[in-house]
């Protein structure tokens, strides 16, 4: 009863996605397992913090990273944060766990001539699936939005009159992002071979598969891996790494910190300030060009 009154919490006080929920669940649920098999243990109550050290050394044997622990970890200090809360239990036996140090990985975002090679190569094609991903594409470049975001699109959200986009980001927080004249092009585009494509398809989300559905997580993955894999030699081509160039881009053309932290729907600067690396770098080129006593700039 507890775990469900934790979900619900959630769920509906802190208005986590139900992706998110059910994440929190299956760790909690992965946890106990663990307890219930090592030492018969499948109360909260009955938990101390060497089950929960057992269980770190567990999932590192399993090869798991350090950052997937430590969010599986988060997930039971936050059940039994809950749990001590409500009066169920009086200590949290996760009250002095601290996470496991993480190296920091520097994210090197697709150059500009890599983005505008997957543009040239979409932008005449004319049938639905090409125009379609070119848009998805577009979106995530233009915007910077989370791939949830993109794929929980409306139509309505689009309002060319006032030329914004209204997404709704963590915790259903609406932020409108600005329409941009070559997005409001693509859009106008691509809405118009949706409606000839898919006119009697009653779905109120921009984005459809194939078939006329709604997107889905894989689905757009495989889209952006798709073309990226063949304009980038970088290991890593993800939603996330359109959303990551999108943010370095702006900055490298001096856009403002908090402008970027506004439409990437950051709720602190902190979580913005992992984009400023390529920045700086770019940043250090024009210093040493423009300084006068940098000797080497000649």
């Amino acid at each position: 009863m507890s775990k469900k009154a934790f979900l619900d919490y959630l769920e509906l006080e802190r208005n986590y996605s139900a992706h998110t929920v059910l994440a929190y669940s299956s760790d909690i649920d992965e946890f106990f397992q663990f307890t219930a098999v090592q030492y018969g243990v499948k109360e909260a109550v009955d938990v101390v913090y060497p089950f929960v050290r057992a269980y770190v050394v567990n999932l590192s044997e399993k090869s798991l990273t350090h950052r997937s622990i430590n969010r599986k970890i988060a997930s039971l200090k936050a059940y039994f944060k809950f749990l001590q809360k409500i009066g169920d239990v009086e200590i949290s036996p996760l009250a002095k766990h601290k996470s496991l140090r993480i190296k920091k990985e520097i994210q090197i975002p697709f150059s500009q001539s890599e983005v505008n090679s997957v543009i040239q190569d979409l932008s005449e094609e004319k049938d639905f699936k090409s125009i379609r991903d070119f848009t998805i594409i577009t979106l995530f470049y233009a915007t910077g939005m989370r791939r949830s975001e993109l794929i929980n699109l409306k139509i309505s959200d689009i309002d060319f009159a006032t030329g914004t986009i209204k997404v709704l980001g963590k915790r259903n927080k609406e932020r409108f992002i600005p329409l941009i004249d070559w997005l409001r092009d693509v859009l106008k585009k691509y809405l118009n071979i949706r409606s000839v494509c898919w006119h009697s398809v009653d779905l109120p989300f921009l984005l459809l598969t194939d078939k006329g559905d709604k997107l889905y997580e894989t689905f757009v993955y495989r889209i952006i891996n798709r073309y990226f894999s063949k304009a980038s030699q970088k290991t890593k081509t993800s939603p996330h790494m359109l959303r990551h160039t999108f943010a370095t881009h702006l900055l490298n053309n001096g856009a403002d910190l908090n402008a970027v932290k506004e439409l990437l729907g950051h709720s602190s600067l902190a979580a913005t300030q992992v984009y400023t690396h390529s920045s700086i770098s770019e940043l250090g080129k024009v210093y040493k060009n423009a300084h006068p006593r940098n000797y080497k700039k000649q």
